[in-house]
């Protein structure tokens, strides 16, 4: 099947993230501004424009709009704050549904905040990250289970977003890991898809994507050795699929590996989302195809065209076509 042909095919399937929902503001600051501040002496940074999009698991949704898939969902918690009114909104402007998230009293939206200088456009002071640090509420993780267990059915592809990088305070708690490996268990016919930071060792039954530092430090906890197949057997699912930044991926199945090469790319321009990109055209092109080397191909063809673009960009059907052929 040609990767026309199945880009084509996105737009009859439908797609639910689960997990970490996040906003990212992409705030533009004037060094000419940066005085001290009178009352304490410590310069302040004038923020001039604030411009917002999705990410996290956002991210991975907006990706999987841009290449044309039919529906686009998301399930995670938000706080009732003022950045989670900005995270639905953004959600809203990108075609995402956003009626499955719960809104949770007492958690504040998972927020980056990105300072930009205005006269280079280089992210150049620390991030103002909003994260949570305790565990989730048990109301609130019943909502989740509860949102999960009557609308998964529905859709034909499950990305699961585990981006905190915190002990708690994320969405993918355990219950929640369990209940998707139930799942994925009983709807054999769906993907189930899971992209952890911190994590991928903890998943059950389902294709799971870690970049090769994650998947190395997953090896070392558990078997004290590099061992792809190994961490794949305890998994389960039917691939692991390791990516190696430019030099492509790393397929590991039960039958054996296979390095899936991307195109080179010369002076990537921002390699941030590149992994979330990925695994959007990487799970869309598995539902269709059934293999996961295609759907690794397709997945290094999206993230081709995204690392060429500032910030979390994303990429359409053409761009991939046009990165396809050079």
């Amino acid at each position: 099947m040609s990767t026309a042909e199945i880009l084509r095919q996105f737009q009859r399937l439908s797609a639910l993230v689960v997990g970490d929902i996040c906003l990212d503001r992409w705030c533009t600051y004037e060094p000419a501004t940066s005085e001290p501040s009178r009352e304490t002496g410590i310069p302040r940074i004038g923020v001039v424009k604030t411009e917002i999009t999705p990410g996290g698991g956002g991210t991975v949704a907006s990706n999987l709009v841009a290449l044309g898939a039919g529906r686009v969902a998301v399930v995670g918690a938000i706080g009732d704050d003022g950045f989670g009114h900005e995270l639905t909104a953004s959600l809203a402007t990108h075609g995402i549904e956003s009626e499955l998230l719960v809104k949770a009293q007492g958690y504040q939206t998972f927020t980056y905040t990105k300072l930009l200088n205005a006269e280079t456009g280089v992210e150049d002071q620390p991030r103002v990250d909003f994260i949570n640090t305790r565990p989730l509420a048990g109301e609130t993780e019943r909502r989740l289970l509860n949102r999960l267990n009557a609308h998964v059915g529905g859709f034909d592809v499950v990305v699961v977003a585990d981006q905190a990088e915190t002990e708690e305070g994320g969405v993918v708690t355990e219950a929640v890991r369990e209940l998707l490996a139930n799942m994925a268990s009983r709807h054999l016919s769906k993907v189930f898809w899971a992209d952890s930071r911190r994590r991928p060792e903890l998943f059950r039954g389902m294709v799971v994507k870690p970049n090769q530092q994650e998947a190395a430090s997953a090896c070392e906890r558990i078997f004290g050795r590099l061992d792809y197949q190994a961490l794949r057997k305890l998994i389960g699912g039917r691939a692991l699929v390791v990516t190696h930044g430019l030099e492509g991926a790393m397929v590991v199945e039960p039958t054996g590996e296979t390095w899936v090469r991307t195109r080179e790319v010369e002076h990537p321009v921002d390699i941030c989302g590149a992994g979330d990109s990925f695994s959007a055209g990487a799970a869309m092109a598995l539902a269709v195809t059934g293999s996961p080397s295609e759907a690794a191909r397709i997945g290094n063809l999206v993230a081709s065209v995204t690392i060429m673009k500032r910030g979390t960009g994303t990429a359409s059907p053409e761009e991939v076509l046009q990165s396809e052929a050079g």
